[in-house]
């Protein structure tokens, strides 16, 4: 919607532009075209010219209210302007007429448009340029000076007149309004973002909040749960909870609220999770190798979610009691747009006959459920002491889809 603001600001400035540039042009046309008949007593060409160009865009500029096609008056007066100076320039001295100015005014008006145009105007005006210069010296002129001797400082001032004022008083006017109308916009537009993102940090504050207070409902449920098993669940629930808050910490409190630098992410959550279920002293060892890695919140969570799983599978059924054990999680850019993620522990491991369709463990389950909702694929290489994974998946951005 503020794009499409922003272009419709621009057309109306171009349009504006251009529709003036023609009133103008065509009056001083007509004007030109009474003081060469009346006071210059220029009666050959140039005040036919200047005639047939003020009727000309004057039809032209008033057609655009009905066609409504900017691009095809603009090139109209272009091509007019183009050979009507041109000719004006061979009739009135050639390579040494005052009126050649005009030429590059209309280079002027291109870029104003667009590049494309601007560049095309460029061009051919160099090439008329030329072409008018070797006119001038050639052996054969065909194009006459008919200013008349007593008249051609008079033509002069007032073509370069007519050259600065429409430089100027037109172009670098409105041109200046335009600058200063898109750099309102601008920072306007400026402004909104500024706003939608602090006040996207705050929703990533609140749910941040939020997910800390089901945490600690969940761990008032364990500490009043009947046995270990019950106990042991809410925890495993509540360190999943902990592991989406900790995504929208991160990125409420960095600049770029978009993405999250993943390494940073990844050891805080392998930390917590060995202070949570091995306690704060314990032989666990963490082997984190990920790169300056960012990526979005839909990937983020379920990614994370997935190491939590996998960590907590480790520490709870892999690395047992109090015996020594290193975790390793290892994230690589793979081919495009693919990742690759090795996570894996040096614990008893499990048997090659389980896997996530014919066990119980909610984990296991949910380790290969967030992969698939990754758009990606998970192995399991049995060749390594322990239990290890490689996962491959690829950024997603769109809405979580369910875990069923």
């Amino acid at each position: 919607m503020q794009n499409n603001t922003v272009s419709e600001d621009r057309l109306r400035s171009k349009a504006k532009l251009i529709l003036k540039v023609n009133y103008f042009t065509s009056f001083f046309s007509l004007l030109f075209c009474c003081i060469c008949l009346f006071f210059l007593n220029i009666t050959e060409i140039i005040p036919f010219v200047f005639l047939g160009f003020g009727i000309l865009n004057l039809m032209n500029t008033i057609l655009y209210y009905y066609h409504k096609n900017l691009t095809l008056t603009y090139n109209i007066v272009s091509i007019m302007t183009l050979a009507g100076a041109s000719v004006i320039t061979l009739y009135s001295g050639g390579i040494n007429s005052p009126f050649i100015f005009v030429l590059a005014i209309i280079v002027i008006a291109g870029y104003v448009t667009t590049k494309k145009y601007g560049t095309l105007y460029l061009n051919l005006n160099l090439l008329i340029v030329v072409l008018i210069y070797s006119q001038s010296i050639a052996d054969f002129n065909f194009a006459r000076n008919v200013i008349p001797e007593e008249s051609k400082n008079l033509f002069a001032l007032l073509s370069v007149l007519f050259s600065v004022y429409l430089l100027g008083g037109v172009f670098g006017k409105n041109l200046l309004h335009a600058h200063h109308t898109l750099y309102k916009t601008k920072s306007a537009l400026e402004d909104k973002i500024n706003e939608k993102e602090t006040l996207l940090k705050e929703v990533h504050h609140r749910v941040k909040n939020n997910l800390q207070t089901v945490s600690s409902l969940l761990s008032l449920q364990a500490r009043n749960a009947p046995d270990a098993q019950t106990k042991s669940l809410l925890k495993s629930s509540q360190n999943r909870v902990i592991s989406m808050a900790m995504v929208h910490e991160m990125l409420y409190m960095r600049e770029d609220i978009s993405k999250i630098g993943y390494k940073s992410y990844v050891q805080e959550l392998a930390e917590y999770l060995v202070r949570s279920i091995k306690g704060t002293s314990s032989n666990i060892t963490l082997d984190i190798d990920i790169p300056d890695v960012r990526l979005n919140i839909d990937t983020a969570i379920p990614l994370g979610l997935l190491i939590n799983e996998a960590v907590t599978n480790a520490l709870k059924y892999g690395i047992v009691d109090d015996n020594q054990g290193h975790i390793f999680i290892k994230l690589r850019k793979g081919i495009g747009d693919e990742y690759l993620l090795n996570i894996g522990d040096t614990g008893v491991g499990y048997s090659e006959t389980i896997n996530h369709k014919t066990t119980q463990s909610l984990g296991l389950k949910l380790i290969h459920n967030l992969a698939r909702q990754l758009r990606g694929s998970i192995s399991r290489d049995i060749t390594r002491k322990g239990t290890h994974y490689i996962v491959k998946f690829r950024e997603i951005n769109q809405q979580l889809p369910s875990l069923a």
